[in-house]
Order: structure tokens, then C-alpha cells, then sequence
């Protein structure tokens, strides 16, 4: 194992903190990413269970509205593919609130979800789309497959990088599919991760950091082989791998062939593509530091919208506490009254932001950037302005 990028020590990135916590210890892991130089998969150490981390949820998908736009999307072009008809079965695995899964629903399409996370699946289940609460293994694979029958069409989406236990994960997506089935799963790439410094996407929650070239190896361990590859901009860049079970696979379109080889011009089978990583990532955090300082010196107020998972990376890595960011507001109503972890900042409704009129909003899901551009225009109506830490520092005037 080579080492990539050693973060230092951070609380889960969802552990939001409830005000009566705030006196009480909380514990902090190591968070260094490695990668094997046998078979390419970067991964950090598994510190935390699965458990401790999704049995209650902070994060609820819905809130997003481009991620909701697209999963409809994607199921749109997921029925044309597989040829889904009014017989057919989806199963998703870590289905959160039913953002995707309501759309198989609204087609007569029979469908369910397999989340872990009792509250999400509890919010799932109230939008209409049956959740079953529990954790994939092979076991309650072939439960499913015993009670409901083969799936045409089995989604995985973003929730592969999360698991301690790959193999045995694997082998419960191809419990669930039918022998002549197909398998979807969305995950970040690593190629942009690494391109891009999105190093604030490295949590304890993402175990593993995909390339194509280490997915197909993981794939395999469970009987399925990839037939394509999609780049998807979604969390900024990720890849949309297309599975079938071993012997109905064939040979893999040209795009895998393309992707593979892009990994590998990257240096990513090679310790050189890894090289200056860590470097970059050390000038984001002074530069970000940097600017919050300097502000702060004029009496300038700074204030963060969102509290994602990935922003928790960012603000612990970066040492920042409430005063250089005086608070984040936050669309999802289960963070509002919370604080940070590590960083103790507290998290507010969207509304404060009208109500302070700050002169800097720090967008922490950098990713929905083009979204949240829109959402936070009226900034512009007191000269407030739009702070992008990732992948280098961006100051944007927002047009009214």
C-alpha cells in the first residue's frame, strides 16, 4: 500500500452534533488514503462499522433537485435500455428516501428498495415505495430473490464506495439479479478525484475510490463482469458501470475500452499518478484558510450554504471553526439546530442567509454548482458574493 493523501484525524462526516452534545467528547479517526499497488484500489482503513454510520441517517437525497431530475433520468433511460415492461422487477440497494425509486413506481413498474437506514427507509415507505430495512449481504440477497423473484434491473447507486466488505457485497447484487439481468451502480472516479482535487470526497463512509480498471476486478469477485461505462458529472465526475452476470456478459463496448485507457494515461496503475496529490490538496486548504482570514481582518462576514457529508472533510482538514464561518444553513430540516462534527458550527435554515445578508456564501457541495448558482442569486441583491473552495478557490459575482 502507498500512501495518497493522509488527512489527519476526523470525526463521521454525518455524526451532525445536537446541541446537548456539545460538552461531551467526540471521536476523531484516521482518514489517509492508500493505494494497493498490486491491484489499484485506493481505500482507507475500515474504522468505523456500516452500522454506526447508517443506521440513522442524516442524509435524505430528495433535498437535492438536480439529483432528483437525475434519477428520473436515469430510470427514463434505464427502462429503454433493459426493455422494463409491466412484469418487471428494480430492486435498488441503498435507496435512501425513494428519490429513484418513486419513478419506477409512478410507471406501474414493481420495485423495491433495500436501505439500511431506518429513518430514510421510514421516509421511503411513506412516499409510497416499498423499503425493506436492512443491509445487503448474499444472505438477504436470496432472501429477496426467494420472497420477490429475480431482478431485471438491480441499482446501486452510491453506495458501492461504502462498503468494508466488497466481495461479499458483489455477491449479494448478483444474489438479487436475474441470470440474464443487469446491474447498474454510480460511484466517483477516481481519474477526476484526482484531476480535480476533490479530496473533500474522501470519508469515512467511501472506503474504496473507484477506477474503472479496480471496479472491474471487484466486479468479477461476485460473478458479474462490466459490459459498459458512462462518465457522469454527477459528484463531480463519477462513472455509471453497466453489469450483467458472467455468462450472459459478452464482450465490452468500445467506451470501457476508451475509459481504461484514459485511467492509464493518467498514471493511475502507477504510483507517478498519485505523486502530486497531496501537494495540491495542501494548496487548497491555505488558500481557503487564506481567504477566510483576510476577510475576517475587514469585517467581512462569511457565512456556508450546505452541510454535506464532503464539507465536513473540507472545515475539519482546514481547521475552521465558527469565527471564520459563522454558521451553514441547510435545506434538510433534521440538520437544523445540529452542529458540524469536529468543527462545532452550527447549522441553520436557508433563510438566515436573506436574513444576515453576508458578504460571502461558502458553497460547500461544490458539486451542485451550477444549481446553486441559480438557488443562491438573490445574494446579488446586497452584494453578496459566492465562494467555491474545490477544485481551486472561485469567487463569483451571482447575477440577479
Amino acid at each position: 500500500m502507498a500512501s495518497v493523501v493522509d488527512l489527519g484525524a476526523t470525526p463521521p462526516c454525518e455524526s451532525f452534533l445536537a446541541a446537548d452534545r456539545l460538552d461531551r467528547p467526540e471521536p476523531a479517526y484516521p482518514l489517509h488514503l492508500r493505494v494497493c499497488t498490486e491491484c489499484w484500489l485506493a481505500q482507507i482503513p475500515p474504522l468505523i462499522t456500516p452500522e454506526e454510520t447508517f443506521e440513522e441517517y442524516a442524509y435524505f437525497s430528495s433535498y437535492s433537485t438536480s439529483w432528483v431530475e437525475h434519477a428520473r433520468t436515469f430510470v427514463a433511460d434505464a427502462v429503454e435500455r433493459v426493455g422494463l415492461g409491466p412484469d418487471a422487477f428494480v430492486v435498488e440497494v441503498a435507496s435512501n428516501d425513494g428519490y429513484l425509486l418513486r419513478h419506477v413506481v409512478d410507471r406501474g413498474i414493481r420495485c423495491l428498495g433495500v436501505e439500511p437506514s431506518v429513518n430514510v427507509g421510514a421516509a421511503a415507505r411513506e412516499a409510497g415505495v416499498p423499503t425493506l430495512t436492512e443491509f445487503l449481504s448474499p444472505d438477504t440477497g436470496s432472501a429477496v430473490r426467494e420472497e420477490h423473484g429475480p431482478a431485471d434491473l438491480v441499482v446501486a447507486n452510491n453506495v458501492y464506495a461504502h462498503i468494508p466488505d466488497v466481495v461479499g457485497f458483489t455477491r449479494g447484487l448478483r444474489a438479487l439479479v436475474a441470470d440474464d439481468g443487469w446491474v447498474s451502480i454510480e460511484v466517483q472516479h477516481l481519474l477526476t478525484l484526482i484531476e480535480e482535487n476533490q479530496y473533500d470526497t474522501i470519508y469515512h463512509e467511501h472506503f474504496q475510490y473507484y477506477t474503472v480498471a479496480s471496479a472491474i476486478r471487484a466486479l468479477a469477485s461476485g460473478g458479474l463482469t462490466l459490459v459498459d461505462v458512462e462518465l457522469l458529472p454527477t459528484h463531480g465526475g463519477s462513472i455509471r458501470l453497466w453489469a450483467r452476470p458472467a455468462g450472459v456478459a459478452g464482450e465490452p463496448s468500445r467506451r470501457v475500452a476508451d475509459v481504461l485507457a484514459r485511467e492509464k494515461a493518467a498514471g493511475l496503475q502507477e504510483l507517478s499518478g498519485y505523486a502530486e496529490f497531496s501537494t495540491r490538496v495542501a494548496k487548497v486548504r491555505r488558500d481557503l484558510l487564506r481567504f477566510l482570514i483576510e476577510a475576517a481582518d475587514r469585517g467581512e462576514t462569511v457565512v456556508g450554504y450546505g452541510a454535506p457529508g464532503k464539507g465536513n472533510t473540507l472545515l475539519n482538514h482546514c481547521g475552521i471553526r465558527p469565527d471564520l464561518l459563522a454558521y451553514t444553513v441547510d435545506r434538510n430540516p433534521y440538520k437544523h439546530g445540529r452542529f458540524t462534527p469536529g468543527t462545532r458550527i452550527p447549522i441553520l435554515p436557508p433563510e438566515q442567509i436573506s436574513a444576515d445578508k453576508p458578504d460571502y456564501v461558502l458553497v460547500l457541495p461544490w458539486n451542485l454548482r451550477t444549481e446553486l448558482v441559480e438557488q443562491l442569486s438573490f445574494v446579488h441583491d446586497w452584494g453578496g458574493r459566492l465562494v467555491f473552495p474545490i477544485p481551486e478557490l472561485s469567487i463569483v459575482e451571482v447575477k440577479a
